[in-house]
């Protein structure tokens, strides 16, 4: 065994094994923090629509009726933070093969992409129910569309403050 020298461990370059480590190192921590950035990765001002437009791709054109005696949605009024806002929607259907819900939309119109969720039921589903927490960007009103099994749509809304922002600050 021969041993070597200084200059022959950090080769040509000048680079050390210790070295090469810690700038791989810093260039991974910098590339991750990049992604991070707002408006990079997750979406961009050119992605953001309108409520108007979320809703037409979601329904077609369908007329909607007012649904405020039929969907029910839980939700507080005042969010102390955006980040993590409770939502219950729940629909009246006797949830019959011939009678029943077959989606809810949820939609809110203060956010960067307005649509928040969809959920899928069929008859078997037993109730038209779903919960989940949302993120909102600002105050807004946060709308709920249920697609019945007649081709009937029905469309509630409910206002929520944000007192300390969501997805924009």
């Amino acid at each position: 065994m021969t041993s070597q020298t200084k200059a022959e461990q950090t080769g040509a370059a000048g680079w050390t094994r210790r070295r090469f480590i810690i700038t791989l190192g810093a260039a991974s921590a910098a590339a991750a923090g990049l992604t991070a950035l707002p408006g990079g990765a997750a979406w961009s001002a050119e992605d953001a629509k309108t409520v108007e437009e979320e809703i037409k791709r979601l329904m077609g054109g369908k007329e909607l009726a007012d649904g405020a005696k039929i969907i029910s949605m839980d939700l507080p009024q005042i969010a102390e933070n955006g980040n993590t806002v409770p939502l219950e929607v729940s629909v009246e259907s006797p949830m019959t093969e011939a009678d029943h819900v077959t989606t809810v939309h949820i939609v809110a119109d203060g956010n960067p992409r307005p649509g928040v969720a969809s959920f899928h039921f069929s008859p078997l589903s037993g109730r038209a129910q779903a919960s989940t927490r949302m993120r909102l960007a600002k105050t807004q009103n946060v709308i709920a569309i249920a697609e019945m099994s007649d081709g009937k749509a029905y469309m509630t809304k409910a206002e929520v403050k944000v007192t300390i922002g969501g997805c924009g600050g």
